[in-house]
C-alpha cells in the first residue's frame, strides 16, 4: 500500500486539532503579485494569526495559526492564490505556535 501523499497528510492532520499552526511554502508566480497582501486579507476573514512573507528562493513562507477548520480553508485557498499569480506547488507543514498578533508581520 502507498504512503498519502504529503498534502493529503498535512490536511488530515491540519483538520483533526481543535487549534493549529501551520507553516506553508508556496511556489510558483507568488512575489510581486500581491499574493501576500491577498494572504493576509483571507486570513484575518477566517480569523487567522500569522504572518506572510517572500523567501529569497522566490516563494512565499505563510505561518498560520487558528482553529483547525479555519486553516485548512487558508490550505485550500493557498493553491489558488489571487487571480494575478500562478501557484505550481504548496508546502504544508505543523509548527508550534507562534506569537505573531493578527496577521500584521510582513
Amino acid at each position: 500500500m502507498q504512503a498519502p501523499a504529503a498534502h493529503d497528510r498535512c490536511a488530515k492532520t491540519i483538520v483533526s486539532m481543535a487549534v493549529v499552526c501551520a507553516r506553508f511554502c508556496i511556489h510558483g508566480r507568488v512575489q510581486g503579485v500581491f499574493f501576500r497582501a491577498s494572504t493576509r486579507t483571507q486570513a484575518l476573514q477566517l480569523g487567522l494569526t500569522g504572518y506572510a512573507k517572500n523567501l529569497a528562493d522566490g516563494s512565499v513562507e505563510v505561518i498560520a495559526c487558528g482553529d483547525a477548520t479555519a486553516v485548512d480553508a487558508l490550505h485550500r485557498w493557498l493553491h489558488d492564490g489571487p487571480p494575478s499569480t500562478r501557484v505550481d506547488r504548496v508546502e504544508c507543514a505543523e509548527t508550534p505556535p507562534h506569537a505573531a498578533e493578527g496577521f500584521l508581520t510582513f
